[in-house]
């Protein structure tokens, strides 16, 4: 059985094709979430991969912030399941799951059977979020995926002590004009956004193994914050993006399975 699991954030579209459950046989990821072409094309790019056509799949489920609005897929299912599942198919032991994305953030707790046992989410303000990132990088004038290796630079990590977005921007743009160097700055910058999320983990319960998801998952500074916070290892692997997408594809297996039992 071929499921697509398809993954409709605020900020970008991801696509995942699976078989029996088990394989991921091709995957896709488009800049452009709700309201742009990005869903379209993020499928247009996962069939010009995959070495099978529409027909071939057997259920579609589609997640994350745009799923009310997309008419293609079989059903929807909540982002918090979805991650869930898909960070616990790629760490079997996955007891607690870091999710930031580029509007909110999300902590989601599972317990030893990998059901979901709690979940703290941050969707009121854009501190601790892709979003924030995507604003320091722009007054920078950085892309954001040089924020790594920049705050690796870093000797002596700014204090970015505003919780604001907005006024947050207003203090970079001041330490910017005070010689403050662009390392220091962008090593502030990510340990702000570690510093506000690893508050939200707390108040979740932090188990091991934990793990991250979503784009800010590729922010290695990022990572190295909240690990040295909270006190233990992250774990992160090149799919954390595509969690939300394979959990879909496995919930659309499941529902499968179920289907074919009731038989």
């Amino acid at each position: 059985m071929i499921t697509l699991g398809i993954d409709i954030g605020s900020t970008t579209s991801k696509c995942v094709l699976m078989s029996g459950g088990e394989q991921i046989i091709a995957s896709s990821l488009r800049i452009g979430g709700l309201g742009t072409e990005g869903p379209a094309e993020a499928l247009s790019d996962l069939w010009d991969r995959a070495d099978i056509a529409p027909s071939d799949v057997s259920r579609t489920i589609v997640t994350g912030y745009g799923r009310n609005k997309y008419e293609g897929a079989d059903g929807e299912v909540s982002e918090l399941t979805c991650h869930a599942l898909g960070g616990r198919f790629i760490f079997p032991d996955l007891r607690t799951l870091i999710d930031i994305g580029g509007q909110d953030a999300k902590i989601i707790s599972l317990s030893e059977a990998g059901r979901m046992s709690n979940f703290v989410m941050n969707d009121k303000c854009a501190a601790g979020t892709g979003r924030f990132l995507d604003v320091m990088a722009g007054i920078l004038r950085m892309d954001i995926d040089e924020l790594d290796e920049c705050a690796a630079q870093s000797v002596s990590p700014a204090s970015i002590s505003s919780t604001c977005t907005v006024f947050a921007e207003s203090e970079v743009i001041s330490q910017l004009a005070n010689g403050v160097s662009r390392p220091d700055l962008v090593a502030g910058i990510c340990e702000s956004v570690a510093s506000r999320v690893s508050a939200l983990a707390r108040r979740a319960g932090v188990v091991p193994r934990v793990c991250m998801s979503g784009g800010v998952a590729k922010n290695g500074a990022v990572r190295k914050a909240l690990s040295e916070s909270l006190g233990v290892d992250i774990d992160f692997d090149p799919m954390a993006q595509y969690f939300g997408a394979i959990g879909a594809a496995l919930y659309a297996h499941r529902q499968l399975q179920k289907l074919s039992d009731n038989k």
